[in-house]
């Protein structure tokens, strides 16, 4: 849901590789790179939960679930992606999108082509 923080249920595509050929630890903002990893980033930039090295942008196929508004992923802006946080992988730290280390991120984006589906399962409560 919109605002929630939470990661989106159900099935979707990739719809977009963001990335290819960067360095390892690059930084996004705007889906853009800004030219520097998150090591040449300032202190104070590195206390927040950046996105890192490679982006998978994600398309919700489930109309009501994870497609049209307010449970957009696509307009949710929710991706896969690496992270200078990679201490949290496990713990719930993002703002939906579904965080990898970035060795792993640079794996997957080198191993899945665009258009590919992927499925995103809700666990029990």
């Amino acid at each position: 849901m919109e605002n929630s923080l939470g990661t989106p249920w159900g099935l979707h595509k990739v719809c977009e590789k963001i990335g290819d050929g960067e360095p390892l630890g690059t930084v996004f903002k705007g889906r853009k790179s800004i030219g520097r990893t998150f090591w040449e980033c300032e202190e104070e930039d590195r206390k927040n939960n950046l996105i890192t090295s490679r982006i998978l942008r994600l398309l919700g196929l489930e109309k009501g679930v994870n497609s049209g508004n307010p449970v957009d992923t696509f307009n949710r802006y929710v991706y896969i992606h690496g992270t200078n946080w990679e201490e949290n992988l496990g713990n719930p730290s993002s703002s939906g999108c579904l965080q990898v280390g970035n060795e792993e991120v640079v794996e997957l984006f080198d191993s899945v082509v665009e258009g590919c589906h992927l499925f995103i399962e809700k666990l029990a409560d």
